[in-house]
This record gives C-alpha cells, structure tokens and sequence, in this order.
C-alpha cells in the first residue's frame, strides 16, 4: 500500500508498533502496515497522535489535508529543498510575456488535444457522428503565443464551453443527466463528481510541483489571485479530461455509481458565505459512497495511463512527476513546454 486515504471525519490515527489504526468511537476500523505507507491523505475532522505526526514527519512521508470536498488545505513540507535558482528562472521567465503566452498556448492546447482525443474516441465507440465531430471540431480552437492573454483564455472557455454541451452524450446511464457544467455548487450528481475529482487531482499536482521545489502560486494561464496555485492550475489541465472526466463517465456508465449514492437538497436562490454554500450544496456524495469513489480513483491513479515520451504505460502520479521535470527544463532551457498527450 502506498497511499492512505482517511476521510472519515471525527476519527483520528494512533500508532502501535508497526501499524496505524484509524479509531473512532473507541472503535478501530481500520489497520494498516506503516512500513510502506508513502502518502496519507486526511480529510477535515481527521485527527492525528503526536506519536503518528512523529513518524510521518520522521520518515518523510508525505501527508495532504483536505477539505470534504477534496480541496487542498495544507500540506506537511519538511525542509527537503532550497532551489532559489530554478525559482529565480521561474519568476523572470514567467514574468515576460512571450515566454509566459508560449507556456499558456501550450496549456490551453494540451487540454483542447486531449478534450479532442476522448471524444472522437467516444464518438467512434458509440458510433455517434455528433460526438466526432465535435471532437474534430475542438481542434479548431488554437490559441498561438501572438495572440493576447484575453484571447487565449477566451479560446479555452469557447472550447470547454463546446466540450461540456457534447458532454451528456459520453453519458450512457438513463440513471443520471448533465444540462452544464455548474461548479459552485455543482447542481446535480456529475457535477459533484467532476468537480471532487478536480480539487483531488489539483492538489496532486500542487504537491508535485511543490516537491520540485517550484512556486505554485505563479503561473501563467491562471492570473495571481489569492491563494491560489496558478502553477497548479495551468499543469492540472492536461489531465482532466483523459484522466477526471473519463473516471467520472467509467464510474456512472458502468453502474458503480447510482443516484442513491448521493444526498439531495433543495438549491438555495443564495448562500451567505463559503461555509454555507458547502453546508447546503444541493447535491453531495454519501460518505460510504465516497469512500468507493476515493478507492477507485486510487486504483486509476495505480493502474496508470500509456506516457508518450517513455512509449509505456506508467502510473499517473509519475506522469505527473515526469511532465513537472519537463517543465523545469523548459525553464533551464528557455524551450516551450510540451503536455502530457493522452492516446488510448
């Protein structure tokens, strides 16, 4: 086992000799070797033993806590790198503009390629001329670094916007519908699952690219905000659709997902803060379902995807680790950085 997932909230962890036990209520549910444990992942309301902070820290093992809906909270970092320099080429690199609009083209159009890629495949499976050509047709949105900062964000969101209209086509489960893509909140049991997948898959990348020692807050596509990774959102996007949004569609049209896996309120016209919106979401994950889901998204994660530039299949959090590397050297050597290409 190399990674753990504890999203039970109101548990906490303990150590006792080689294993660490997940106890709630004075009950333990659950053992697990601490020998090859390399990641564990802690939802809010997990707690741990000063003893298991202690060997997580000791052993270096990497540890990311999340909010419920799987958004990154923070991360234990141990002092395991100082490379001011390969920093320093990312500021100044990312600070001029042509270099930073080459590396936002090639964000944008690694994402349109593989959004393109899953459904002209969708559509030669389904044999649903609708869905090729709008796979053919997503190609036509290619942004080059001449072009504005406006314009190359205008054309990914005119391509997403084309993506997710054919997207309730990919969809083969009467039990389940998509009108849009809505996000905050997300408004029926896809959303929900799309936009989990999307916080998980992020904060993948954002420990990633934390390890290698880059800043995660300066990007290019994704302008500085508050808070957030733009590094981490512009690398995120060449996996979410050959790696989130085919998840989704295997989990609802193989029926290992149903509607009763979810609970449903009634929308709100508004909510007051971040809090209530999470509080009152109209459609959200049943905890033993989201368990399921987090066991399959780590088996995904394991089974791994085909990696181009090595010609074999590897899992994906290497791939993530290998197009992370790509970037730095396009940052050492002032070369314009290629995304991970998905081909089934």
């Amino acid at each position: 086992m190399e990674s753990v997932y504890i999203m039970e909230p109101g548990s906490f962890i303990r150590k006792k000799g080689g294993e660490l036990s997940i106890v709630k209520n004075g009950s333990v549910l659950n053992s697990i070797p601490s020998s090859n444990i390399k990641r564990v992942v802690l939802a809010k309301g997990v707690s741990l033993t000063s003893a298991v902070l202690d060997y997580l820290v000791d052993n270096k093992i990497e540890t990311v806590f999340l909010t419920r809906n799987g958004k990154f909270r923070a991360r234990i970092s141990t002092d395991e790198n100082s490379k001011v320099e390969l920093r320093k080429k990312q500021y100044f690199l990312l600070s001029d503009p042509v270099y930073s609009k080459k590396f936002a083209c090639a964000a944008v159009n690694g994402k349109i390629k593989n959004m393109s890629n899953l459904m002209a495949l969708r559509g030669r499976d389904y044999k649903d001329r609708q869905l090729s050509e709008a796979g053919l047709a997503l190609k036509s949105f290619k942004p080059v670094y001449t072009d504005s900062f406006d314009r190359i964000r205008g054309l990914e969101g005119a391509a997403s916007a084309l993506y997710f209209r054919m997207f309730k086509k990919m969809i083969k489960n009467k039990g389940f519908y998509f009108k849009k893509r809505s996000k905050r909140p997300p408004l029926d049991p896809i959303n929900a699952m799309l936009s989990y997948i999307y916080t998980i898959l992020l904060s993948e990348v954002l420990t990633a690219i934390q390890i290698k020692g880059l800043d995660p807050y300066l990007g290019s596509l994704h302008e500085i905000l508050y808070s957030r990774p733009s590094l981490a959102c512009d690398l995120v996007e060449e996996y979410r659709a050959p790696v989130a949004d085919r998840f989704v569609l295997e989990l609802v049209n193989r029926k290992i997902v149903k509607k009763d896996d979810f609970v449903f309120r009634e929308k709100k016209d508004a909510y007051s803060d971040e809090k209530d919106m999470v509080l009152n979401r109209p459609v959200e994950m049943k905890p033993k379902f989201r368990n399921k889901f987090i066991e399959s998204y780590e088996y995904m994660m394991n089974t791994g995807l085909f990696y181009p530039p090595e010609n074999k299949k590897l899992e994906i959090r290497k791939i993530i680790s290998r197009q992370i590397s790509q970037f730095i050297e396009s940052l050492e050597n002032k070369t314009t950085y290629k995304p991970f290409e998905w081909k089934r």
